[in-house]
């Protein structure tokens, strides 16, 4: 608990002068003085709500307290960031008065106007936009890609977490009927079905059932979905969880490839579907075995990986010429929920982050930025993605 208080205290006493500063330049421009107690006031008040959610219990406690605490947060942070810009741009805006010389009023009217669109953004990504399903479609060309898969479609979904959505099933049920009205072959669901436990599926199991295709649903587990963000009163309660989410899956009717290998046939050519385990860089928990799964990775089947974080195929895949795989799929990294012009932080984190990616011999990974949301309720860009996934015969 020491990391998270220290942090907290440190973005407390950042914030405190921030709020100090803005006190002070409200005072002094505006002739009402309601402006600058309004600011006073709100500032108390909402870092008192900071103090009591930090407070509040993650790791235990209902998922209607995770939900609170998450959504409280991000309205603090909706106010506090707009509240960084306008300061960068206005203490920039000062500098020219050590000179003796005028400030530059016009750069503290561009941080104001730029703090409004920032919080702008922030509500359209919470309110707007984490609804917005985007369907994209990609063609992966193979070569040796047996003659009857050619044109074979694959509808690719991850990261739903459908813990954020408590028991709504409303956005759930059209990202299914989106899914359905692509008509592909297979259905492939990279992982983090939920946030922290099982229970949180529940509402949605009969929602989900209604997935269908022609060769089936296959999916794999990721980080989030072992349990691994909850404090278990026993260790059988965790196993029971995760019991739990397999037979759920079981009931929803798809195919859970854990450490396993499954065939898909047309006439007289076949390909094969791998599922892993999750396998992950730090701080993530490392299940996988694609030794287990597939132990004859040279041969000349081929073969589609699910893999939930793009670390493995980065990591264990990439320039691997003794690992025959064609296509890895993975999802985890969300695009970090923020996706401008293109342009995402995720970057900084993962080098494959989001869309195709092929090394130099030939191995190809596609990384869905997922469905849901996990922290943050919002996607400022990055919107909700489905991949339909065209195979061809290069």
């Amino acid at each position: 608990m020491r990391l998270p208080l220290l942090t907290t205290l440190l973005l407390l006493v950042f914030d405190i002068v921030i709020d100090y500063y803005l006190w002070r330049r409200l005072k002094g421009s505006c002739k009402n003085p309601v402006w600058s107690k309004i600011q006073l006031c709100s500032a108390v008040i909402l870092n008192l709500c900071l103090l009591i959610v930090i407070c509040l219990p993650k790791r235990k406690g209902g998922d209607s307290g995770l939900e609170y605490i998450m959504w409280a947060l991000y309205a603090y942070f909706s106010v506090y960031v707009p509240k960084y810009i306008f300061c960068i741009f206005d203490f920039i805006a000062a500098i020219p008065r050590l000179f003796r010389r005028k400030r530059l009023d016009w750069l503290s009217v561009c941080g104001g106007i730029l703090a409004v669109i920032v919080f702008g953004a922030m509500w359209w990504g919470a309110l707007i936009n984490r609804y917005n399903i985007d369907v994209r479609e990609v063609v992966v060309e193979i070569p040796d890609l047996p003659e009857a898969f050619d044109g074979y479609t694959i509808a690719q979904i991850s990261d739903m977490h459908v813990g954020t959505y408590g028991s709504d099933t409303s956005f759930v049920s059209e990202v299914v009927d989106c899914v359905n009205n692509l008509d592909a072959d297979m259905i492939a669901f990279t992982g983090d079905i939920v946030n922290r436990k099982t229970t949180e599926l529940e509402p949605f199991v009969s929602t989900l059932s209604r997935l269908h295709a022609r060769d089936g649903v296959y999916s794999i587990l990721g980080n989030h979905d072992y349990g691994d963000y909850f404090t278990w009163p026993t260790a059988q309660a965790k196993r029971n969880n995760m019991s739990d989410l397999i037979n759920y899956q079981k009931k929803m009717g798809w195919r859970m490839l854990n450490n396993e290998t499954d065939f898909v046939y047309r006439e007289n050519d076949s390909i094969a579907i791998i599922g892993v385990e999750n396998v992950g860089d730090p701080p993530f928990n490392t299940y996988g075995d694609l030794d287990a799964a597939y132990p004859y990775l040279d041969d000349s089947v081929v073969k589609i990986l699910l893999s939930h974080n793009p670390a493995h195929w980065n990591d264990d895949i990439k320039d691997s010429p003794d690992k025959n795989i064609a296509l890895t799929l993975s999802g985890h990294t969300h695009a970090m929920q923020i996706s401008v012009f293109g342009f995402s932080p995720a970057v900084w984190r993962y080098p494959t982050w989001g869309g195709l990616y092929t090394d130099e011999d030939g191995h190809q990974l596609y990384v869905n930025i997922g469905i849901g949301e996990v922290g943050v309720p919002a996607r400022i860009g990055a919107t909700p993605e489905i991949t339909l996934i065209t195979l061809r015969r290069k």
